[in-house]
């Protein structure tokens, strides 16, 4: 046997592995679509789509549904604003409505106006009185004590969460909030409401 002809074979075998791997290579696309979507993760994207928080995600892939969140219902959730001193303390919008499990976050803005520095607490209350039991906050100003300079303005969050087992006769809730100086006499809770009990005073330096 020739050199040539031994060349020209090892070439021809060269060529049909090429091929080989080529459409192995080809068939992975299709086979891995199958696998994912078979076994539920379908990461091949036909066409991909901007979902806000998550990012870019394909057509075919199935988001998770927040089953906490009833959908079914819509509460509306009234904010209230009481100030026992000489400043100024309100809610960013007076009203959002929720669906219950949903998460939800408003601001309460606060300036204190006088001319010296105070350090001031809020209490929270709810009406209807059996909200309050179900009214999750996540996060709150009124875990904490404020020390605010003459003139200084805050802008403070209430993450909360309505609980889905509230009674479906609650169609609105009502937050209000008694905002207070510590060192003064803790004021009573709006008419109507049930307040929480505020943390133990801090010291805070002068």
């Amino acid at each position: 046997m020739s050199f040539r002809s031994e060349n020209t074979r090892m070439v021809r075998k060269l060529v049909v592995v090429a091929a080989g791997m080529f459409a192995f290579g080809y068939a992975l696309v299709p086979m891995y679509q199958a696998i994912c979507e078979f076994t539920g993760i379908n990461i091949l994207a036909l066409a991909e789509r901007e979902v806000p928080g998550v990012g870019s995600v394909g057509k075919n892939v199935r988001l998770p549904d927040n089953t906490q969140v009833d959908l079914t219902r819509t509460i509306t959730v009234e904010f209230d604003a009481n100030s026992r001193g000489p400043w100024e303390f309100k809610p960013a919008q007076r009203s959002v409505q929720v669906h219950p499990g949903e998460l939800t976050t408003v601001m309460y803005e606060f300036q204190n106006v006088q001319n010296r520095r105070m350090s001031a607490q809020a209490i929270p209350s709810y009406a209807p009185r059996q909200a309050a039991a179900h009214f999750n906050k996540v996060e709150c100003f009124c875990f904490n004590q404020y020390t605010l300079e003459p003139g200084e303005k805050k802008e403070w969050p209430v993450a909360f969460v309505v609980d889905p087992k509230l009674s479906k006769d609650v169609t609105t809730i009502t937050l209000s909030y008694t905002f207070f100086e510590v060192g003064g006499k803790t004021p009573p809770a709006p008419a109507g409401g049930t307040a929480q009990a505020p943390l133990q005073p801090e010291k805070v330096g002068s």
